[in-house]
């Protein structure tokens, strides 16, 4: 693999050639004589906030799609910037799997959104195996630290009881890079430092920053900087995120020399530099300056695991999730207390369809506050969550005119901040995965000269005794990310995939009523306006702390219609202002035309990525 195959992804900043006022920039009309000159406009840089201006007349498919799906015969990728979009098609065209662009993109993606993943954070993904003829599921998610107690944790505790989201406490192993590796060794076709060619380029050279990314860096940056968060040291993150003390804007260009030297070091010396050598050592050494306890003990017995998923049918279509340590379960269980009721009948975008819906994440998330945890710590009774039985015992608690004022978790039989991205290569590979560091970027500790930040997955560890999420040492803590598939007549249908938090199967049961009850196209079905319910009776740890009582919050976003807001009022939910945590989607459906395979890839709107096809 040449790097010269990567040149249409690498800034024009990289090759020498002037941005402004060089060669390529454009002559510059003389201002005119003015007393007062007006202020030059940037453009780009303003915002109007006009919920009643929607976009142009498309003249085809959903008046509220926001493009077309893309449509290739070979490939497909769909991501949440665009960069990395093309470096997974350019390692498609150079002969390389679904999981090599995979690997590629999620390399590209941490350091071009940062704000959302990196090898500091865990991984998951399921993929549709050609030969195997099924479904595979990966889980990578890193452990908390062996020297590190419970009473420990206890003692570091906020006011409500809860894990801080910033600080040494908050580590957990990341899992990110174990499970590129453990996916390569089985489904790689190049060579592993190709992969990272495209990311090393970038990151070297720099890549001008994306408006969504621009504007969660500046969040983060900030909340790194207070004082008040309990960060053992923060010169670090601000020194990699913020050069100059403040974080870039949009447009600007964006360098991580530190990151790409790391990338070079995992390239030539594959997972074990990453967990037992020079880079393990690094970590080993800042965690012992600042006062941490992961150390290299922890990194070098992580060991990512095949997971087989866990499959529902909802109308005909298999969707299959992962359980292991995350939220997977929950979107299995919605779908199965909605399929009792008739979601086409009920309307698009109408209050008795997100009524119900709301109301069956309710029941569901219950349940995911009081049982999910590690299956390999405790007994989670997966199989019963998931089951048809119990879904429709459940579904007799959801009223199609009411809210249920009082839901609660079932009771088990006695025995107990993401990216999203997705691949498909021309052999029908079809890879769905899902990377985070979690919430604001991570714990806000980056380790001298690594140029990434550690996760603060172990945030959402529960303290309370009895509880099968209760923190212990070398356990895998409760995972809110969750890669999405779906299969019809035994065939691969749908990749997919719905970041952010507990949105994620809210999202992803959107995206299945959408497509299946109202047979909207892969692009319609994600800009479709979405519905977000926060809080409940039982909490987990990235849940908000006002959850407005027993009934919650129910945020819609702008475009759902006017009238369905009143009817919903009206049924008694409290209504909230649409905040930008709706998640962010991408989805790469397989489709037949004439005996051959067709890819159609869609991406999301409400970010900065694109999905291409070829």
């Amino acid at each position: 693999m040449k790097r010269r195959t990567f040149l249409a992804s690498v800034p024009l900043a990289a090759a020498g050639l002037a941005l402004d006022g060089g060669a390529l920039a454009a002559p510059r009309p003389k201002a005119k004589a003015q007393p007062k000159p007006a202020p030059e406009i940037v453009p780009g840089s303003g915002t109007i906030d006009r919920p009643d201006v929607h976009g142009g007349d498309r003249p085809t498919g959903a008046s509220w799609a926001s493009r077309s799906a893309a449509f290739g015969l070979s490939g497909a990728a769909g991501t949440a910037h665009p960069l990395a979009t093309l470096a997974g098609i350019d390692i498609l065209k150079a002969g390389g799997s679904a999981v090599d662009a995979a690997i590629a993109i999620n390399a590209c993606l941490g350091f071009l959104e940062p704000t959302a993943c990196g090898i500091g954070g865990d991984a998951y993904a399921m993929l549709w195996d050609p030969k195997l003829g099924k479904v595979v599921g990966i889980a990578g998610s890193g452990r908390s630290p062996r020297n590190l107690s419970l009473e420990t944790v206890r003692s570091r505790a906020r006011a409500d009881g809860t894990i801080p989201s910033h600080g040494a406490v908050s580590v957990s192993v990341p899992g990110a890079v174990d499970c590129w590796w453990t996916l390569h060794q089985r489904y790689g076709k190049l060579k592993w430092a190709d992969l990272f060619e495209p990311a090393i380029a970038h990151a070297e050279h720099g890549a001008p920053v994306a408006p969504v990314v621009a504007e969660y860096l500046y969040r983060g940056v900030k909340a790194i900087k207070r004082t008040d968060r309990g960060v053992e040291e923060n010169a670090n993150a601000i020194a990699t995120y913020a050069p100059g003390g403040e974080a870039p804007r949009p447009g600007e260009i964006f360098r991580n020399p530190d990151l790409a030297r790391t990338y070079r070091m995992i390239a030539k010396g594959g997972r074990d530099a990453f967990y037992e050598g020079e880079i393990a050592r690094t970590i080993d050494a800042y965690f012992k300056r600042i006062g941490g306890w992961m150390d290299r003990a922890d990194l070098a017995a992580h060991r990512s695991n095949w997971s087989e998923p866990f499959a529902t049918d909802y109308r005909g279509t298999t969707v299959h999730a992962i359980g292991e340590n995350t939220q997977g379960l929950a979107t299995l269980q919605m779908l199965n207390m909605l399929e009792r009721f008739d979601m086409k009948a009920a309307g698009f975008q109408s209050a008795r369809s997100i009524h119900l819906q709301a109301e069956a994440k309710r029941l569901a998330y219950e349940d995911r506050a009081r049982h999910y945890a590690d299956p390999a710590a405790v007994r989670v009774p997966e199989q019963w969550l998931v089951s048809k039985a119990y879904a429709a015992e459940r579904a007799k608690l959801i009223r199609p005119d009411r809210i249920n004022r009082s839901v609660r978790p079932g009771n088990a039989p006695s025995h107990g901040d993401t990216t999203y991205f997705t691949v498909a290569d021309r052999d029908g590979m079809m890879v769905s995965f899902i990377q985070s560091n979690f919430r604001g970027m991570g714990s806000g500790l980056v380790a001298d000269g690594l140029g990434f930040m550690f996760q603060d997955r172990g945030q959402l560890f529960a303290l309370e005794d009895g509880h099968p999420n209760i923190y212990a040492p070398g356990k895998r803590p409760f995972q809110t990310i969750i890669p999405g598939f779906a299969t019809r007549g035994g065939q691969p249908w749908m990749s997919f995939g719905v970041m952010g938090g507990d949105m994620q199967p809210q999202g992803q049961v959107q995206i299945i009523v959408n497509t299946v009850d109202h047979g909207l196209d892969i692009q319609a079905a994600g800009d479709s306006p979405r519905w977000h319910h926060e809080g409940s009776s039982e909490r987990m740890g990235e849940d908000t702390e006002d959850s407005d009582g027993p009934i919650g919050l129910l945020r819609l976003e702008r475009g759902v219609p006017d009238a369905t807001r009143k009817a919903l009022a009206n049924m008694g939910w409290k209504l909230g202002e649409s905040d930008g945590g709706f998640g962010r989607y991408q989805c790469i459906e397989a489709r037949s035309s004439g005996g051959r395979r067709v890819y159609a890839g869609a991406s999301e709107m409400r970010a900065d990525g694109v999905a291409l096809a070829y």
